[in-house]
């Protein structure tokens, strides 16, 4: 199939709104719907008032589809990406704080160079390049004054890992040769170290989703954690649950919730934002009809 050359012009925001309501919207108050065009955009809205077109090609909405409707479905996907980066926080500094001290009892401070500890010595020299690159730029006061007193040309792994990012551990992780020290990584979160390795390459994936404000709520994921076949913690019924559904990935934060803060309230507060939005969609997040009833999924 031959492809085209991109010629859609740019569009007044009236012409916007015209378009919409041409195409079947609903659209009650127009200076709300300008002012949200405005300062949102057209086409970052566009992707929350898709679940209600009849024709996805033709792009003709289902009847008393209404642009009130797609913007509540904008909030609640805003409040859920806020809430749930807040717990991506917690468990990228556990899963950091564990592989530092693990790996440096076993190895030394300076394990993250030890070439003898890692599968591909060319993906070590990239991660130790991107290592480098975040030592020179940062001002952590630690940092410089390690810079000051010592000769060394990277700090010990529990200052640089510091500053380094998610994604640069997530590689070092996985990495690491197969062995004890990997697996007693893993076993910290009840994991085995191949589970372990594509969760927290999820968890990178689902931070970048939410720290860059793009769609989260019905978002096929693009990075599929694996199933795990035992857990040592509340895991989920996962037959017939698409790993690279919503459902799947918050109930994945919900476990290594249970690890890291028993006394969490991310579950209440997942529910919480479902009541304060009661036409949300489950299904299309993924949510099976009986996902009340799961143990991970209930409060204790």
């Amino acid at each position: 199939m031959s492809k085209k050359t991109y010629s859609k012009p740019a569009l007044t925001y009236l012409d916007q709104i015209n378009l919409l309501e041409k195409r079947g919207l609903q659209i009650q108050n127009k200076p709300k719907a300008e002012h949200l065009l405005k300062n949102i955009s057209y086409y970052r809205l566009s992707g929350y008032w898709y679940p209600l077109l009849a024709d996805k090609k033709n792009h003709i909405f289902k009847p008393n589809a209404s642009f009130e409707t797609a913007f509540n479905i904008y909030k609640f996907d805003r409040e859920l990406r806020a809430l749930i980066l807040a717990e991506l926080e917690k468990i990228e500094i556990s899963i950091r704080a564990h592989m530092i001290y693990i790996l440096s009892q076993e190895y030394g401070a300076f394990w993250f160079q030890d070439k003898a500890i890692f599968k591909s010595e060319t993906a070590l020299q990239k991660s130790l390049e991107g290592i480098e690159k975040e030592y020179k730029r940062s001002d952590e006061e630690f940092i410089k004054a390690f810079q000051e007193k010592y000769s060394n040309n990277l700090p010990a792994s529990w200052m640089i890992l510091e500053i380094t990012t998610f994604n640069t551990l997530s590689i070092l992780y996985s990495n690491l040769r197969p062995g004890k020290t990997k697996r007693e990584i893993a076993y910290q979160f009840g994991l085995n170290d191949k589970v372990f390795s594509s969760w927290i390459h999820s968890i990178v994936y689902l931070r970048n989703v939410c720290a860059h404000h793009s769609r989260f709520w019905n978002r096929s994921m693009s990075i599929s954690p694996k199933y795990p076949k035992k857990t040592s913690h509340t895991w989920i019924n996962h037959e017939g649950i698409e790993n690279n559904s919503t459902y799947y990935v918050l109930s994945m934060v919900l476990y290594f919730m249970q690890i890291i803060n028993p006394n969490h309230s991310i579950l209440s507060r997942i529910k919480l934002l479902t009541e304060k939005y009661p036409n949300i969609d489950m299904k299309a997040m993924g949510f099976p009809k009986d996902w009340k009833k799961e143990s991970l999924w209930q409060e204790k």
